[in-house]
């Protein structure tokens, strides 16, 4: 595990940088907080996409006004790590503090998670890979147009049906994007997946930790490719 001291010091220079050059140094009460995370096991990228997340609201207000403060960052970050546990099926360092003490964010209802998936797959096609991944997300982005109008109004089985095809499709994509890789870049997002998931390793069985590289390595490849996730709850 990352030492405190160092794991500020890295979330302290990438907010200097979301401030512009702007440096606001992580001490006293504050360190104890964001050391707080690094001892809950909070992945330095997810921390990152937390800091992110923030300033992208907060810079949608209009100018800003003062640099952002690490602080402000917090839910956004927790709220980042919870989904991340769940996904890679980890458990919390510190159990006592449960889900962060913090209600379920509101889901999306599933025609605004297309909107959204369309909106996010239409932007990969860039032609930084190779033409037969840009293919296959293009007819990603024609299922799923296709699929806006029924979604509004299913129910039951059509509904059950539409969300077995979006994980399944999610999967289809993200196998792509793994194929994407060369050697040397899929051995350093494994790298990056194996430590991310160090500090929980000695809680695991060897299968559970497997398993749980190989979520945290998806993330990766996904956040790599600029893949949404299609997948989506009932």
């Amino acid at each position: 595990m990352i030492a405190p001291a160092e794991y500020c010091r890295q979330i302290e220079d990438y907010l200097c940088r979301k401030n512009e050059g702007h440096l606001i140094r992580i001490v006293g009460p504050v360190f104890e907080q964001v050391s707080a995370w690094a001892a809950q096991g909070v992945p330095l990228a997810i921390a990152f996409r937390g800091i992110d997340r923030y300033c992208e609201r907060y810079y949608a207000k209009g100018p800003r006004r003062r640099p952002v403060r690490v602080e402000f960052c917090e839910a956004d970050i927790l709220d980042l790590f919870d989904n991340w546990r769940r996904a890679v099926g980890v458990l919390p360092i510190d159990a006592g503090h449960g889900e962060h003490d913090r209600p379920e964010a509101r889901r999306d209802s599933l025609p605004a998670h297309l909107d959204r998936a369309i909106a996010r797959l239409t932007a990969v096609r860039s032609g930084r890979w190779s033409r037969e991944f840009d293919q296959r997300v293009d007819r990603a982005v024609r299922e799923l147009d296709a699929a806006r109008a029924p979604a509004k109004h299913a129910r039951g089985d059509a509904r059950a049906s539409l969300l077995d095809r979006l994980s399944a499709l999610d999967r289809e994509l993200l196998d792509a994007a793994h194929n994407e890789l060369d050697t040397t870049r899929r051995g350093a997002l494994r790298a990056e997946a194996e430590a991310e998931i160090a500090p929980f390793a000695s809680r695991m069985t060897a299968e559970a930790r497997s398993s749980a590289v190989a979520a945290a390595l998806d993330r990766l490849v996904r956040d790599a490719a600029g893949l949404p996730l299609l997948a989506h709850d009932p």
